[in-house]
């Protein structure tokens, strides 16, 4: 029997615990090291001080291209897809930074959530390698929006170029609060 590296088995403690810290799901860290479940259990009860929630994934692509999550899941795929080509990162290291990156660039209010959840955004990735969502870009601003990848978006505005009537009422109400 071979034995287990303690280096590789550090390794996955350290990206266990970034992606805990960042809020991943249960199901994302099983799914990302090589670490048992009670492993895991243990270090997101160490880490958070509560049990991992239970519930399945985020599984439908419809809440990706909502105007609001549309507008994050599009600057976090974009900011993917840069350090992939530039940074030459890949796997879970990407999205870690990637995620990292996407808080960096979004007003965060104090006890509310950011829009897109880590677990949101590894799941888009994985709509994106299934080919489920894809890119297109608006015909105004030339910026890159996630779609779904058989909608026909010859003449795409994105949702900052044409945003929906109740987007002004609630930025209105947000600049207010």
């Amino acid at each position: 029997m071979a034995s287990k590296s303690v280096v590789s088995d550090g390794e996955q403690i350290v990206i266990a615990s970034q992606l805990i810290e960042l809020g991943a799901r249960l199901q994302v860290l099983e799914t990302e090291t090589s670490l048992s479940r009670e492993r895991l259990i243990k270090l997101y009860k160490e880490i958070r001080g509560v049990s991992p929630p239970k519930g399945m994934l985020p599984f439908s692509t419809d809440w990706f291209v909502n105007w609001q999550p549309n507008i994050h899941a599009s600057m976090f795929i974009n900011i993917h897809r840069y350090l992939l080509q530039h940074a030459h990162m890949s796997g879970i290291s990407a999205v870690i930074k990637s995620y990292q990156l996407y808080l960096e660039q979004i007003p965060l209010e104090l006890n509310k959530a950011p829009v897109l959840s880590l677990t949101r955004a590894w799941t888009l990735l994985r709509f994106f390698e299934s080919k489920m969502l894809t890119l297109v870009e608006c015909k105004k601003c030339k910026g890159n929006f996630v779609t779904h990848a058989f909608d026909l978006n010859h003449a795409y505005h994105c949702g900052l170029c044409n945003p929906p009537a109740r987007a002004s009422k609630r930025l209105h109400c947000e600049v207010a609060g």
